[in-house]
């Protein structure tokens, strides 16, 4: 049995766990409507996400040998997500031929980002950001209430147990193109989670900042 000064100083470090969580929470906006993406000219931020085996990807903005295309979408749970997964299988070999670099995030726990999925043969490199920080860094998350939350619990879809995180909380579904300067050349977000951005439509955004061997397209 821990002494009283240990219970204490326990006591006192779960109930600053606790503040820290709802301050972290309270900043997040309840509405995705309300979110505020970085805009393009903006410098991308650094942010460290996790791979299927757990092991930390660090994305450094200062250091980009290519330029850079960052999708973040809810996770392998959302039938939307999956659409416009496999609808990006059109266009996904080209840029990587133009020179892209392709990261797909979602709050999905790093042992849940492939086998979430509703098709087998993705192939994309797919990241966890269950605790939402690359997405905070960006400025697209937003804060789900407890009605929201039970909404979703209703349909079966349990965050907590999904991101590994209690914070209930979801990026608006989001693309961001980062050249080889760091710098955020196109952006799109939409809060209606039922809209993504088509294949076409990236590849048109992304085609002026591609690069082949060290050379520009433009």
């Amino acid at each position: 049995m821990p002494a009283p000064g240990t219970r204490n100083a326990l006591c006192g470090s779960l109930l600053i766990m606790s503040a820290l969580a709802s301050v972290a929470r309270a900043e997040l906006p309840a509405d995705p409507a309300a979110v505020t993406p970085l805009p393009v000219g903006a410098p991308a931020p650094d942010f460290t996400v996790h791979r299927a085996d757990g092991t930390p990807y660090v994305f450094n903005s200062r250091h980009l040998a290519a330029p850079h295309i960052v999708i973040f979408y809810r996770g392998g749970w959302c039938p939307y997500c999956n659409a416009q997964l496999a609808d990006l299988r059109l266009v996904e070999p080209k840029l990587r031929a133009s020179g892209f670099v392709i990261l797909f995030l979602s709050t999905d726990r790093p042992e849940l980002l492939y086998s979430s999925l509703k098709a087998a043969d993705i192939h994309y490199t797919l990241l966890s950001d269950g605790q939402l920080l690359a997405a905070k860094a960006f400025h697209i998350a937003y804060h789900l209430d407890d009605a929201a939350y039970a909404r979703q619990l209703k349909f079966g879809i349990d965050l907590e147990a999904t991101t590994g995180s209690s914070e209930h909380a979801l990026p608006v579904p989001s693309v961001f193109v980062i050249d080889t300067s760091g710098v955020i050349r196109f952006e799109y977000s939409n809060p209606d989670y039922k809209v993504r951005l088509g294949a076409d439509e990236l590849w048109k955004a992304a085609v002026p900042f591609a690069r082949v061997r060290g050379r520009s397209l433009r």
